[in-house]
This record gives C-alpha cells, structure tokens and sequence, in this order.
C-alpha cells in the first residue's frame, strides 16, 4: 500500500496568511510539505490556487463549515482548489450531551454529501475532545453520530482531541478502519492545554502509535496554538517525525 504525503492544516500558520498569503504558502513548501489542507478558503479562492500552483502544492483536503450553511458556493470554491475530501471542522460542545441535535447535524452533513455527488467531493467531519468525552445512552457520541451518518461520509480523526476526550486514538483507529481518511497528527499534554503543544513525538500523545494504526490515512500536522518558537520550524519538526515513523 502507498502512503500518502503528509499534509499541513494551513490553520496552524493562520496569522501568517493573514498577513501575507502568498509567503505563507511558500514557507509552507520550503518546510517540506507538497500538500496542504486550507480552512477559510472560499473567499480567496482565486488566491490559494495561485499560491498553491506557484510552489507544486496540492489540496487533497480542506476544512469548511458545512452544518447550517449554503454548501454550493462552498463546494464551488472547494473544487476550484482541487479538494477531493472536504471535511467540516466544527461543533459546538453544547450539543453534544443532545441525541437530538446530533442526529439534525448527522442529517445536515447527509444532505451536504448528496449535493457534493455532483462535485465529485466526498464530504467528511472533524472531531474535538466533546464527541469523545460525552455519551449518548451510555456510546460515545461520536459513535452516536457516525451510526446516523451516510456511509459515504468519511472522517478525519484528530489524534490528539481523541486522546483528551479520555479515548485511545490508536484503538479508536483500529475500531473504525478504512471510515477514517485522515488524521490530524499533533502533540502535547493530555490536558488539552494548546498552549502546551508541541512537535510530533515530544509530548504525551502517542503519535508513533496513532500513525502505526491507520497507516492508510492522510497524516495532516497541525497545531492549534505554537508557542515553541517559529512555527514554520515546528510544522518541519513534526514532518520529519511523520516520515521517519512511516519510513
């Protein structure tokens, strides 16, 4: 089986793009990476793919909020970067104690992929701590929810949210199989703390692990906050860390 190169959430370098999209994405590539997973990309899209075009970079994936939006304008731009899988990145953790509210996000996401049939891009949803922590009649509530999903819906499991939701991420991988399609490979303290978080493999995530159970998936570096310095240095860091666990 081919592995697929990893990829970087382009949220980790967020103030970077803001401040200049064009070097940010360059810096990304000088970094090592050749595919990047963009969020906040439909009213730049004209952007990104300059920038991605200019420095070889694909975007396999990408993250855009799906649940309670208008999904066409968002596919639209989704497949003018050549985006294949696109994931939604965010709910609120007061819903997630309500079978109700899961099952109407469940539904929103069914209606969303049937739509993007025609794009040809397979939609897909992205965990915090909350979809693990909490339980619906005793299951997690991500079960809950996957159990009413399409299974044409994928999912992309971050790593490190699984593990401070109280759930190992390496069986929680193995238990889903080839459902999940990527994975946000970051690491820290089991305390949730982003401030504490740091490159691939220096922290109490078990990052070797989480890579060695779902060797199929798309690893995608991420932080969600870098206080180590230059983060350009550690999304390299974790890349390196990535390859060599992968070989």
């Amino acid at each position: 089986m081919s592995k697929l190169a990893p990829s970087v959430q382009l949220y980790t370098v967020r103030d970077a793009i803001a401040a200049d999209l064009p070097s940010a994405i360059a810096k990304v590539a000088a970094a090592g990476f050749t595919q990047v997973e963009p969020y906040g990309f439909v009213d730049r899209a004209d952007e990104f793919v300059e920038a991605l075009k200019a420095n070889n970079l694909t975007a396999p994936t990408g993250h855009a909020k799906l649940i309670g939006e208008d999904v066409v304008p968002i596919l639209e731009a989704a497949k003018k970067l050549g985006i294949k899988t696109l994931i939604d990145p965010f709910t609120l953790p007061e819903f997630w104690t309500d079978a109700e509210a899961i099952k109407g996000f469940a539904a929103e996401l069914n209606a969303a992929a049937a739509k993007a049939e025609a794009y040809g891009i397979t939609i897909g949803y992205h965990n915090h701590n909350w979809e693990f922590s909490n339980r619906i009649d005793g299951e997690i509530a991500l079960d809950f929810f996957i159990s009413h999903l399409s299974p044409s819906i994928v999912l992309e499991i971050d790593t490190f949210w699984c593990e401070v939701g109280g759930v190992s991420a390496p069986e929680y991988l193995k238990k889903l199989g080839a459902r999940v399609v990527a994975l946000h490979i970051k690491d820290g303290n089991k305390d949730g703390d982003t401030a504490k978080q740091v490159p691939a493999g220096t922290g109490q995530i078990p990052v070797r692990e989480v890579l060695e159970a779902a060797p199929h998936a798309l690893p995608v570096v991420e932080f969600d906050l870098y206080t180590g310095g230059d983060v350009f240095d550690g999304i390299a860091q974790s890349l390196k860390f990535v390859n060599e666990v992968r070989g």
